[in-house]
């Protein structure tokens, strides 16, 4: 059997320790939504073992019957220890944090803090599908600043969007997608000041998600929206969630900016009650003793980027991919293939290969289709060949 590919750190690559057959004994969405002859390659799963560190944490828990409720602040510590490594933020302040059920849920509490019944929400689609859903499931109004040509926030469509959601004297948030999911872009620090001076002018609050902060290409630096000029008055959720392959294990951290500490103080005490505490005990050791492994899994996504890259110019040239600077999701613009506005339907019926379909992500994603490329090189060239056949 050929060696797995290690990297330099020593760890090995974690994409290519399970095979197919195996994968397919799992029992989450990613692989009992579809029949056994589809390939899914669409929910943000990763077909990954878990990193050891957390493997101890959690098995441990279980050994001591540690499965109680949520306390202390060693998920803040170990996230905030990370973040100065990773990004060299030192600014995350442990007492301004709190935990909650999981990124998407702390949300709409961070929504529920800064705004009211009926109030806008800013979105820059396309974008990740439970922005739409969860908005207005709590009675909030979707505005769109869709992004410009290039993928990134363009900053006239933001403050025309800023402009509308205040107009009246309303309340507002926005909805920062950081690093932006489905395209995998990265925004700059200055990108970044500009949004916060532009929240500033308008009166409207910023909500970022980062949860997949650390899941970065080379080359690329992932910048936390608190830390930047100007968001003092921002809101924050992260998660070792989507990095560590913890979905299952519910827990994630709220983070406030100096002036919305009152704010996050107002957050009810019963939100608390939600996380799991096995998953906070998950989340905590992948920050502070995961990060091998996680630089093993970088190391494995960017061959990975490559490797798709390399396909698609070779046997699927009509589609457009640009490798991301973060997440492990590929962006495919599919429009001149001629397949309509939701091209995962056709691989799926004709190539039996899951893919997520654009046009859930809003504006700008008809035509699209995302790849989950936290897999092996196998399974990516395996979904290659069948989107490939469901052409034919």
């Amino acid at each position: 059997m050929a060696s797995i590919p290690q990297d330099p750190s020593g760890e090995p690559n974690p994409l290519r320790a399970l095979t197919l057959d195996r994968l397919r004994c799992r029992t989450s969405m990613k692989w009992r939504t579809y029949p056994e002859d589809v390939l899914p390659v669409w929910v943000a799963e990763m077909d990954v073992p878990l990193a050891e560190p957390v493997v101890r944490a959690v098995t441990a828990a279980l050994a001591l019957g540690d499965t109680g409720y949520p306390a202390g602040t060693a998920y803040a510590e170990a996230l905030a220890g990370f973040a100065a490594k990773r990004w060299g933020w030192d600014g995350l302040a442990v007492e301004r944090t709190r935990i909650v059920p999981d990124v998407m849920l702390g949300v709409v509490e961070m929504l529920r803090l800064v705004t009211g019944h009926g109030d806008p929400v800013v979105v820059n689609p396309p974008v990740y599908p439970p922005f739409f859903q969860f908005v207005a499931h709590m009675e909030r109004e979707v505005v769109e600043a869709p992004l410009g040509a290039d993928l990134r926030i363009d900053p006239d469509a933001l403050e025309d969007a800023f402009r509308r959601a205040v107009a009246g004297g309303r309340r507002a948030a926005y909805l920062l997608c950081s690093p932006h999911n489905p395209t995998g872009t990265v925004h700059t620090a200055d990108e970044l000041a500009a949004v916060a001076a532009l929240a500033e002018r308008y009166g409207v609050r910023v909500v970022a998600d980062e949860i997949h902060a650390p899941v970065v290409a080379a080359g690329a630096t992932f910048v936390p929206y608190l830390s930047v000029p100007g968001a003092e008055s921002g809101l924050s959720l992260m998660s070792a969630s989507k990095a560590w392959n913890l979905a299952g294990l519910k827990a994630a951290l709220a983070v406030a900016g100096p002036a919305s500490a009152a704010d996050l103080a107002r957050l009810p005490e019963e939100v608390g009650h939600g996380p799991s505490h096995v998953g906070v005990i998950a989340h905590t050791a992948a920050l502070r003793d995961g990060t091998a492994w996680l630089d093993a899994l970088l190391t494995g996504l960017d061959e990975n980027r490559r490797l798709l890259a390399d396909l698609l110019s070779e046997h699927l040239p009509a589609i457009a991919y640009r490798p991301a600077e973060a997440t492990y999701l590929a962006w495919l613009d599919c429009r001149a293939l001629g397949l309509g506005d939701d091209p995962a339907d056709t691989f799926l019926r004709r190539g039996r290969v899951a893919l997520s379909p654009g046009i859930d992500f809003g504006t700008g994603g008809t035509g699209h289709a995302r790849l989950n490329l936290a897999t092996s090189p196998e399974v990516i060239a395996e979904a290659v060949r069948r989107m490939v056949v469901a052409l034919g």
